[in-house]
């Protein structure tokens, strides 16, 4: 029963997370680049549920509080979240009353065990897949590490997997250096002045001998929504794997994994309002091609299959604050799915930051100009380098970053000089107009 309500009010919407779907209300009456006063997420009139009450929302951020952030704001959401309150209150408990090893019969120990338990069955309801299907790790990055070995253990050489330009080096660099141990590796490139990756491209790379896909929810530079369903039936009807990086799709609402069709899904916890974890579920059908990674006494139990260590319990105790506060946000606006409530609240703020670039001939944005296109990371090129032009918005207490954000390929593929980089702005539902209205007045000064 708290799995099923769990999934009413905390799922994704399917059209905004890459599963085909008509309508939306969200882009009815508001066309890009328009900001109306009084209009949905702009002003909120209390007590209606399909406007988003800011002030309650930042309350539960303790960063908003805090005398040393405060007159910031804050624009790399990307490279890590503030956290919730509930899951710093559940970290700080464990860490003041339980921390000693989970599971035995003793105060303490018990209790951390259940919290633990607690925070896998919260996070499998929130994206639709068995218990045994979620796994953790200390980061995306040693998730697909592991993953990758165990992929390297269940297949030969020969056998051919597909990467992208487009990702993360935490979804690429493991998967090409297999190409060291015999395996193909095949590149699925981005189109160099959209850097979009087209579908219809990737049937070219698929064959009889394809055994995995990986591929971006959404870029963290380019930031374009990509059709994950789609695509992840394109590689089922080839008999491989879809493994999806979703880690800056995640942050601006976690998605139902079932509804995507992809058999790895993974994200960063700490890019998701939470702790400092890498989030995994691997598939039944897809987990049992591959080789476990756990200890030897553990094979007979699939959440352990790909956890090669000893897991950090205080920060998976903690993975249910994550629950928490999406449960608290639907609440908050009249059981509407969190998800959509921080994806309504994100496109509304891109708004006028995608209309003031259009305005601009002295700036490049990557990625598409249409917010209900892309997640609110916001990658840009101008003449002088993207690291520099941060840290001058930080003398107007803009926080920002510039480079390549560990995108290197996706970076280049489009032209831009690795060197040289881009200037990213990234924020969440959190973010305030005005703190939008900040940043473009902080870029008119630098520019």
């Amino acid at each position: 029963e708290q799995g099923d309500h769990l999934l009413a009010n905390l799922c994704a919407d399917g059209a905004r997370m890459g599963v085909p779907r008509a309508g939306g209300w969200a882009s009815a009456s508001v066309p890009p680049g328009t900001r109306v006063p009084g209009s949905a997420w702009h002003d909120r009139a209390p007590g209606d549920p399909m406007t988003l009450d800011i002030d309650w929302v930042r309350q539960q951020f303790p960063a908003f509080s805090s005398p040393a952030l405060d007159g910031w704001a804050f624009f790399e959401n990307a490279g890590g979240s503030y956290p919730c309150r509930q899951v710093v209150e559940r970290l700080e408990d464990v860490y003041r009353t339980k921390k000693v090893q989970p599971y035995w019969p003793f105060p303490g120990s018990s209790e951390l065990g259940a919290m633990m338990d607690e925070s896998r069955t919260r996070l499998a309801a929130m994206m639709g897949v068995p218990e045994d299907e979620i796994h953790f790790g200390s980061s995306t990055s040693q998730n697909t590490y592991v993953l990758a070995q165990a992929v390297r253990m269940a297949f030969r050489p020969g056998d051919e997997i597909v990467v992208t330009d487009q990702d993360h080096e935490a979804n690429s660099g493991v998967w090409r250096r297999l190409a060291a141990e015999g395996f193909v590796v095949r590149e699925w490139r981005i189109d160099p002045e959209t850097g979009s990756l087209d579908p219809a491209a990737l049937g070219a790379l698929l064959s009889e001998r394809t055994r995995v896909v990986c591929f971006p929810h959404a870029s963290n530079i380019v930031a374009e929504i990509n059709p994950v369903a789609e695509i992840a039936a394109l590689v089922r009807g080839a008999g491989a794997i879809s493994v999806v990086d979703g880690v800056s799709y995640a942050p601006h609402g976690i998605p139902d994994v079932s509804l995507l069709g992809a058999d790895v899904y993974m994200f960063s916890a700490y890019k998701t309002h939470g702790p400092h974890q890498g989030v995994m579920t691997v598939r039944r059908a897809a987990a049992e091609r591959l080789v476990p990674q756990g200890h030897d006494f553990n094979r007979g139990d699939m959440r352990s299959w790909f956890t090669p260590a000893g897991p950090d319990h205080a920060q998976i105790a903690a993975l249910a604050g994550m629950a928490d506060y999406a449960e608290a946000l639907s609440v908050r606006h009249g059981g509407r799915p969190a998800h959509d409530v921080m994806r309504d609240a994100e496109i509304e703020r891109m708004r006028p930051l995608m209309e003031w670039i259009r305005g601009r001939n002295d700036l490049r944005l990557l990625g598409p100009s249409d917010p209900e296109r892309r997640a609110p990371t916001i990658s840009l090129v101008h003449a002088r380098p993207g690291e520099a032009l941060a840290a001058e918005l930080g003398e107007d207490r803009i926080m920002a970053g510039g480079g390549c954000f560990y995108s290197d390929r996706c970076v280049a593929a489009q032209g831009v000089g690795i060197e040289h980089g881009v200037l990213r702005l990234s924020f969440l539902h959190y973010t305030t107009a005005d703190e939008v209205d900040r940043v473009i007045r902080a870029l008119d000064r630098v520019l």
